[in-house]
């Protein structure tokens, strides 16, 4: 049985899966290096800004944390959650049963 493990899963999947367990696991914090274009130059205002902070509270239980870090986490944490079934079912489908 020589079959690599991204056979089993489509890799779009296993990319989501993989920043949805960095954001779960990391610690939320107020002040964090941040690569966002906006804030770096100096922008006070990015519509992404606090999305995974937001997840990371959501993942703590803390909902109005989440809530007020960014309101669309929860929506995010669906919606993600959602195409990462949708790509295993289409993989499935496409490919049989390899699971």
């Amino acid at each position: 049985m020589n079959r690599s493990f991204i056979r089993y899963f489509p890799l779009e999947a296993l990319i989501w899966i993989g920043g949805l367990i960095v954001l779960l696991v990391m610690e939320p914090t107020e002040s964090h290096f941040s690569v966002c274009p906006l804030k770096n130059a100096g922008f006070d205002f990015c519509p992404g800004c606090g999305l995974g902070q937001s997840v990371s509270f959501l993942a703590r239980g803390e909902f109005s944390k989440s809530f007020q870090s960014h309101p669309a986490g929860i929506v995010a944490v669906v919606v993600i959650s959602f195409r990462i079934v949708q790509l295993i079912r289409k993989h499935k489908k496409t490919y049989g049963k390899t699971y």
